[in-house]
C-alpha cells in the first residue's frame, strides 16, 4: 500500500470513528429521554463522503490488497452507501410504526404496542382479533415500503459489483453456507425435543396444544407472567454489582461505565448501550419495571457495556466499533443467560423453582434459535437471484417449519435483519455456550464468583473485535465454533 492511499485510508477511519460516535450519542440522548426529537439527517449529512458509492469502491481496492481491518472498513461503507439509499424509506416505516394505531373493540392501541398487549392478553380471541388488526395494518401501510426497500438493496449491492445481497456478505467474509449446514444439522436434531417440550408449554401456559397454536399463542406461552414476583425491579441493578464484584470489577468504580438510572418520561423502557466512545464513554441506560424479560434485557446490555469498556484503547478503530458482532452478543448473552442459570438464581435471589423456571427459560430458547435457523435458511433464499414478493410463501413454510408455528406471510420482509445479522445471533448463540462450558470445567459451576474468571474475561474484552467469534473459540478453548453445541446444552436441560 501506498503511503498516500495509506493515509486516506487513515482519513477514512477516523471520519468513520466520528461518525458512529455522534450516532450512538444521538441514539443516546433520545432513548434516554433527554431529547425529544431523534436527528439523524444532520450527522449523515455531516458525513456524507463516508457512504457514497465511489468511497465504497475505492475501499474494495484497500480490502483486495490489504487484511481483516481493511476488509471491515469496506464493509461498513458498503452497509452505509446501502442505508443511505433506503434511508428515505427506513424513516418513513419508523414514522408509521409510531403513528398507526388499531382500534380493537373500541380500544386504541399504538401499533408498536401491538405486540406486547398481545402477550398480556389472557383471552384467546382478543388475541386473535389484534394479531389481525397488527397484520392488516402492516399489509395496507408498511408494506409499500417494506418492498421499496427490497427493490433498492437488490439495485445498490449490483452497483457494488455484487450479483446478489448473498453473494456480497459472501466477500464481506460470512460463512453463509457452512452456518446454513449447521442450520439444517441443527434443526433435524432438535426437531423430536422442541415438539414435545413446546407442546407442554403451550399447553400449561394458554391451553392448546402445539397443533392448534397461533402465533398469538406464542407471544402470550412465552410472556410467562407467574415469574415476575422473582425478579423485582429494584434488584436489578444489585444483582448486577454482585455479579460484577464477583469476578472482581467494580460497576460504581468504573470511570468509564456510565449507569444512567434517572427516571424520565421519555426514556426507553427497555435497557440499552450506547458505546459512545470505545472504552471511554459506555452508556449503561434501565428505567427497571422487573420481570425476567426485563432482567434478561438489562443483563444482556450490561454484558455489551462491559465488552466494550475493556476494549484496548490501541486498536483501529476498525475493531474497537466493527468487526464481528458474534463476539460483542456472545459476551452479552454470557450475561443474560446468567438470569436462567438456578446456581445464580440459587444465590443472588429468593427464588422459588430455579430448576423449573431454567427448564421454561431452555423451551423458549431452543424455539428461539430454531427460528433464527429458519431465518437463515429463509434469508439465503430471498438474498439469492430471486423477486422478493414471490418469497411469502418460502418465508411460512421454512419458518414455520422450524418452529412448528406458522408466521404471517406479511412479515416476510419486516422479518429480515439487515446485514445477515441472524448469523451473528446463531454464531453468538454457539460462542456463549462454547465459552460458558470452559469455564464451567475450568472454574466450577459458579464460575461468576471466581476473579480468576473475570480476570480471563478482562483478557478476552480488550481484544475488541480484532479476532472473529470462530478464531476468539480456537484461542481460549481449542474448539470448533458449532451451533451443535447449542443442541447438546439444550438437550440436558430440557425434558423430552
Amino acid at each position: 500500500m501506498t503511503t498516500a492511499s495509506a493515509s486516506s485510508l487513515d482519513a477514512y477511519r477516523d471520519e468513520a470513528d466520528r461518525f458512529i460516535a455522534a450516532l450512538d450519542e444521538e441514539y443516546y440522548l433520545h432513548y434516554a429521554g433527554l431529547k425529544e426529537g431523534f436527528e439523524l439527517e444532520p450527522i449523515y449529512e455531516r458525513f456524507a463522503d463516508l457512504t457514497t458509492l465511489e468511497a465504497a469502491r475505492r475501499l474494495a481496492e484497500h480490502a483486495e490488497a490489504g487484511g481483516a481491518g481493511e476488509r471491515e472498513l469496506w464493509h461498513f461503507a458498503c452497509e452505509g452507501y446501502l442505508g443511505n439509499l433506503t434511508r428515505q424509506e427506513a424513516e418513513a416505516i419508523a414514522e408509521l410504526e409510531a403513528s398507526l394505531s388499531a382500534t380493537v373493540e373500541g380500544e386504541e392501541i399504538p401499533y408498536r404496542m401491538l405486540r406486547p398487549t398481545i402477550a398480556n392478553e389472557a383471552d384467546r380471541g382478543r388475541r386473535e382479533r389484534l394479531e389481525a388488526a397488527r397484520v392488516e395494518l402492516a399489509e395496507q401501510h408498511l408494506m409499500p415500503s417494506w418492498l421499496a426497500v427490497a427493490e433498492k438493496r437488490g439495485e445498490g449491492t449490483r452497483a457494488l459489483g455484487a450479483p446478489t445481497y448473498r453473494e456480497l456478505y459472501e466477500r464481506f467474509g460470512f460463512p453463509l453456507e457452512e452456518l446454513a449446514e449447521q442450520a439444517r444439522t441443527f434443526l433435524d436434531e432438535s426437531e423430536a425435543l422442541h415438539v414435545a417440550a413446546f407442546d407442554r408449554l403451550l399447553r400449561r401456559r394458554v391451553g392448546v396444544p402445539l397443533e392448534e397454536a397461533r402465533r398469538h399463542d406464542v407471544l402470550r406461552a412465552f410472556r410467562g407472567t407467574d415469574w415476575d414476583e422473582g425478579f423485582p425491579g429494584d434488584r436489578m441493578v444489585p444483582a448486577l454489582e454482585w455479579t460484577l464484584d464477583g469476578l472482581g470489577i467494580e460497576l460504581r468504580s468504573q470511570r468509564n461505565v456510565h449507569l444512567d438510572l434517572e427516571p424520565r418520561p421519555q426514556k426507553s423502557p427497555r435497557a440499552f448501550c450506547a458505546p459512545i466512545e470505545v472504552p471511554q464513554r459506555v452508556m449503561l441506560v434501565i428505567k427497571p419495571m422487573g420481570g425476567p424479560d426485563d432482567w434478561h434485557a438489562f443483563f444482556h446490555e450490561a454484558g455489551h457495556a462491559e465488552h466494550f469498556a475493556h476494549v484496548s484503547p490501541d486498536l483501529p478503530m476498525e475493531f474497537r466499533r466493527l468487526g464481528d458482532n458474534s463476539v460483542t452478543e456472545g459476551w452479552a448473552m454470557l450475561f443474560e443467560h446468567l438470569v436462567d442459570d438456578p446456581a445464580w438464581l440459587s444465590r443472588r435471589l429468593d427464588f422459588a423453582r430455579p430448576e423449573e423456571f431454567a427448564e421454561e427459560s431452555a423451551v423458549s430458547l431452543l424455539y428461539v434459535v430454531r427460528r433464527y435457523a429458519g431465518k437463515l435458511l429463509y434469508e439465503l433464499e430471498l438474498h439469492g437471484d430471486v423477486e422478493p414478493e414471490s418469497m411469502r410463501g418460502r418465508y411460512v413454510e421454512l419458518v414455520g417449519d422450524a418452529t412448528k408455528v406458522e408466521p404471517s406471510p406479511t412479515d416476510f420482509l419486516a422479518d429480515v435483519d439487515e446485514g445477515f445479522y441472524c448469523t451473528c445471533y446463531l454464531r453468538a448463540w454457539a460462542f456463549h455456550t462454547q465459552m460458558e462450558s470452559y469455564l464451567r470445567q475450568e472454574l466450577g459451576r459458579a464460575w461468576f464468583t471466581r476473579p480468576e474468571a473475570g480476570s480471563l474475561l478482562r483478557e478476552l474484552w480488550g481484544e475488541g473485535q480484532r479476532l472473529t467469534a470462530a478464531e476468539l473459540l480456537d484461542q481460549v478453548v481449542g474448539a470448533k465454533l458449532e451451533l451443535a453445541a447449542v443442541g447438546e446444552k439444550l438437550n440436558e436441560e430440557v425434558s423430552a
